[in-house]
């Protein structure tokens, strides 16, 4: 067998070996942690995704061992391809950070500061974004663009006042179904996410729109108002789908035993898992019309970042810390080698400290007053 040649490159400081052909956004991921760059539109299911945000950018400072020269400018790392070699800097460049910073700011120019009522709130990546690298203020003073709210289909309603122009809903609308019913329409300020001759879009994926827009522009009109996110208990859940396309394999929103609403099953990148090597979709049926535990073989609890608000108090065990004074002192009772109390017994009169085969105590030094210089 042909040995796979890799490729070494440094992100941060620490290095790795990926396979030619890799993004440096995928390389970070393989390392993972703060290294791992945001990303809004890049989603690794859909093809053709990245390039529109900005948020992923980051510094080459060397290009590759044959041409160690930096690139010039910042370069979107979800679109530039790694070389043997090449060093990148992402959290570890004060150019990239200030960067990151500016886009924020011109997401957040026309984006509305409507958390408190957006269903998308605690799981919203803009959201996350703006904590890690916005300001508390904006520089903005004219009028905000704004849309007027439009139901594009029996389950979905889209907010365009919210939207970023990510594209994701649009790819999933190419990629996972026979006819593609909306897009962007218009250009510059005044484009848009809509429906062509405001047809609706009726097909049996078109649920997982809502799962790839990273902000609160696309929502689920079966869920809309009904409960915080927060206050649902994530649980993996599967059942044998009619469908061939749909792999069956969910995440129930529980509140007791109501299920409030059926998405896809994430990785820690907020993407779709992978099943099988093919991504986890689900079909309309299952995400809407399976609103019973009863429709389901429930799995269990749902792995959520412990950073993430969802995770608040949905641990699978309460965690407690292993208390470490009883495995050194080997079960004795430290109260006692500690000589806290009188009950130690270990100020014997007439022992000298000499005799002692222990560590002395206070009271020993008591009993036996050392010489005064």
């Amino acid at each position: 067998m042909e040995e796979i040649k890799t490729i070494k490159v440094t992100i941060d400081n620490i290095s790795i070996d990926v396979a030619p052909g890799t993004t440096i956004l995928n390389a970070a991921r393989l390392i993972g942690g703060e290294v791992a760059p945001p990303a809004m539109c890049y989603y690794s299911s859909l093809e053709g995704s990245g390039g529109k945000c900005r948020t992923c950018l980051v510094e080459v400072a060397a290009g590759s061992t044959a041409d160690p020269r930096p690139m010039p400018k910042l370069v979107a790392s979800c679109r530039t391809n790694v070389m043997d070699g090449m060093v990148v800097k992402n959290i570890t460049s004060d150019r990239v950070l200030d960067a990151r910073k500016g886009v924020v700011e011109f997401l957040l120019i026309n984006h509305p500061l409507d958390c408190p009522i957006c269903d998308q709130a605690g799981e919203c990546d803009l959201q996350d974004l703006s904590y890690d690298h916005g300001t508390e203020g904006t520089r903005y003073a004219f009028a905000r663009r704004t849309f007027v709210k439009e139901d594009i289909g029996p389950y979905i309603q889209l907010h365009m006042t919210r939207c970023i122009l990510c594209y994701r809903c649009v790819y999933v609308a190419n990629q996972l179904t026979n006819e593609r019913m909306h897009g962007i329409v218009d250009r510059g300020d005044h484009a848009a996410i809509s429906t062509y001759i405001s047809r609706a879009i009726d097909n049996d994926f078109s649920g997982n729109m809502i799962d790839v827009c990273p902000v609160g522009a696309l929502t689920d009109r079966t869920f809309r108002f009904k409960n915080r996110v927060w206050f649902t208990k994530p649980m993996d859940a599967h059942r044998d789908c009619e469908n061939p396309e749909c792999c069956g394999k969910v995440t129930l929103w529980l509140r007791g035993e109501e299920v409030f609403r059926v998405t896809t099953r994430n990785d820690q990148w907020g993407e779709v898992q992978r099943f099988d090597g093919k991504a986890g979709w689900i079909c309309n049926t299952c995400r809407f019309d399976k609103k019973e535990t009863k429709d389901w073989v429930i799995e269990g609890l749902t792995t959520i970042s412990r950073h993430s608000v969802i995770g608040a108090n949905k641990y699978k065990i309460l965690e407690m810390p292993k208390e470490t004074i009883a495995n050194v002192m080997h079960g004795r009772d430290p109260r006692l080698i500690m000589d806290i109390h009188s009950v130690s017994g270990v100020n014997e009169p007439g022992m000298d400290l000499s005799d002692i085969n222990r560590p002395a105590t206070s009271t020993d030094f008591e009993q036996h007053p050392q010489p005064k210089n």
